[in-house]
């Protein structure tokens, strides 16, 4: 990668990933065993999901509008991104899924020594 551009914003980070190849939008299911496309067509359970990458961000107005972006691809090739907020407003769903898939991905580099 060359020059680092100034990524500072959520919005900027998803354009550049969306140009990286990251175009689907996941969200995990209501009983957060799944995370699926927008459009429910589909399903990846955590041992199908890799964080590739992840960006944290902190409003600008009040430090406490804090979000995390993952850039995640699955088992199948699909690549996408995933927005939670970040400490007491975050979503619990997407909380434990994405800590399972982060767990798994330990798990996996302890095996790979």
């Amino acid at each position: 990668m060359s020059d680092k551009v100034e990524e500072r914003s959520l919005v900027n980070v998803t354009n550049r990933l969306f140009k990286d190849g990251y175009k689907a939008d996941f969200k995990v299911t209501a009983d957060g065993n799944h995370l699926c496309t927008m459009d429910d067509k589909s399903t990846f359970g955590p041992h199908e999901v890799r964080i590739v990458d992840f960006y944290r961000f902190e409003g600008q107005s009040n430090p406490d509008d804090m979000s995390i972006l993952y850039a995640v691809e699955t088992s199948s090739g699909m690549k996408g991104t995933i927005s939670n907020s970040y400490g007491p407003y975050a979503d619990e769903n997407i909380e434990n899924f994405m800590k399972q898939v982060e767990d798994l991905g330990k798990n996996l580099d302890k095996d790979d020594k």
